[in-house]
């Protein structure tokens, strides 16, 4: 269709178009939307994060790490330090930056297609020049720019959520690498015990004051002692390595220094009232799954908008003949629905739409199961560990000076003694795993509330995914 009369009004039009294109562009922010994740990840862990772009750390955060690592480690240096130097949390981060250009670029007109053509025959020769503008693209930005708006939104969450779960985790690595290195120190004074226990027996054996049963069990016991030690040295390695892997850390820099026993117990526990409605206010995965049921809604909205209408181009044309005046006017190309009315794409969203709700009211469930199961780990941690505490080894202990008593009062042997001391191992390598438990249990509870359940980050991402392929048009 080729006009001449038409030829102000369309440039008007062009002209509007590329105003609101223009005013619909969006740029970049400054902080890359990491600042909304310092804040949330400090809200649940009391500490910020940083996003490290190069493949150094910045000098600043370079004599942070020194510092930290220049004494021995507390549970709250360990997660500081995993922050600032775990690559993995890093290269989560920069998730954010990939949905920050999706949603610039959503913001932006797709460029114009140029057209040409030549014809000649005749003598005569035809030229034809395009320019043509998707207004359908033009007229969807807003919508488009919503969507990725609530996906970047997604990705801050998607970002903190992986932050939190990395200072949860270090916190359980820490206090595992602390526990073995205090097993592995009771496991040498053990057999170090059983050594000199061994020793004694052979030298009543060979003066006949001990029998061959009583020294073989002697033996025995130092050989086991032996094998404990050996098994308790590499749990602490491995336990060691473990956090050195979610410090980041590598070289010289790995050799960082852990206490020898863990804190001691908080005077009292937690209180449990409102747990569950915190959780619900607080929760990462389930403020993600909310935000993507709502991405998803927008999507379906787009798809409506674009189920029947899904080509739509419209542009400038000018033709000239030899021997003949250019022609200018306009061309409109409109795909017919023939084949495909849209009902397709429509229904797919649709499905869609309700398989979000459907996530998100399942992560609400499992989170509120989560906390309850998390609450009752942590009290009953903590019952334990201050059982052990109160009573067990208390009573080990009196047990031990009456059995030294009645030693020094010659009314037992010696290695009736130091029968009564293996007696006693059982009992203290269980109190150490009791205030281990306790203080992984708190970990998980205060992740519980606060960050999110175990694949919260796998949820966020998928329900991401089935956004972006419900707004395809």
């Amino acid at each position: 269709m080729k006009t001449n009369h038409l030829l102000p009004a369309l440039r008007r039009g062009a002209i509007g178009s590329a105003v609101l294109a223009l005013a619909g562009c969006a740029g970049f922010s400054g902080d890359g939307g990491l600042d909304a994740v310092s804040v949330m990840t400090g809200e649940r862990v009391g500490q910020q994060v940083r996003l490290q772009r190069a493949t150094a750390p910045a000098p600043a955060v370079q004599a942070e790490l020194d510092e930290l690592l220049r004494q021995p480690l507390s549970a709250d240096s360990a997660v500081r330090v995993a922050l600032l130097n775990n690559r993995g949390l890093h290269a989560a981060l920069l998730d954010l930056g990939v949905a920050e250009a999706d949603l610039v670029q959503a913001g932006r007109m797709a460029n114009p297609s140029l057209g040409f053509s030549r014809m000649s025959g005749g003598g005569e020769t035809e030229i034809e020049r395009s320019v043509m503008f998707d207004l359908v693209g033009l007229l969807t930005i807003p919508l488009r720019r919503d969507i990725e708006a609530r996906r970047f939104e997604g990705a801050k969450l998607v970002a903190a959520t992986e932050a939190v779960r990395l200072a949860a985790n270090t916190r359980k690595a820490y206090f595992n690498a602390v526990a073995a290195v205090q097993s592995a120190g009771y496991a040498e004074q053990v057999r170090e015990a059983a050594q000199a226990s061994a020793e004694l027996a052979a030298r009543m054996a060979r003066v006949g004051n001990l029998s061959a049963l009583d020294q073989a069990r002697e033996q025995v016991f130092s050989a086991e002692a032996t094998a404990q030690l050996a098994r308790a040295r590499h749990n602490a390695t491995a336990a060691r390595e473990r956090l050195i892997r979610l410090l980041g850390l590598w070289g010289a820099a790995a050799d960082i220094g852990l206490p020898e026993r863990l804190p001691d117990l908080p005077g009292a526990p937690r209180e449990g009232a409102g747990i569950e409605s915190l959780a619900m206010r607080q929760r990462l995965d389930v403020q993600l799954a909310t935000l993507n049921t709502q991405a998803t809604a927008r999507a379906l909205g787009l798809s409506k908008a674009t189920g029947f209408v899904n080509v739509l181009d419209a542009g400038y044309v000018n033709s000239s003949k030899t021997g003949s005046p250019r022609e200018n006017g306009y061309e409109i190309e409109l795909a017919l629905p023939l084949f495909d009315w849209g009902g397709a794409r429509v229904a797919k969203a649709e499905a869609l739409y309700m398989q979000s709700v459907h996530r998100t009211a399942d992560t609400a469930i499992a989170a509120r199961s989560q906390v309850r199961e998390a609450w009752s780990a942590y009290r009953t941690s903590y019952d334990l560990a201050r059982h052990y505490r109160d009573e067990v080894i208390p009573l080990r202990k009196k047990i031990s000076e009456e059995t030294l008593l009645r030693y020094n009062g010659m009314l037992m042997s010696v290695f009736e003694l130091l029968a009564d001391a293996r007696s006693q191992i059982n009992g203290v390598n269980a109190a150490i795993e009791a205030q281990r438990d306790y203080w992984i249990a708190d970990t998980e509870l205060q992740a519980a509330i606060t960050g999110a359940g175990p694949g919260g980050t796998t949820l966020g991402l998928a329900a991401a995914a089935t956004g972006e392929a419900a707004a395809e048009h």
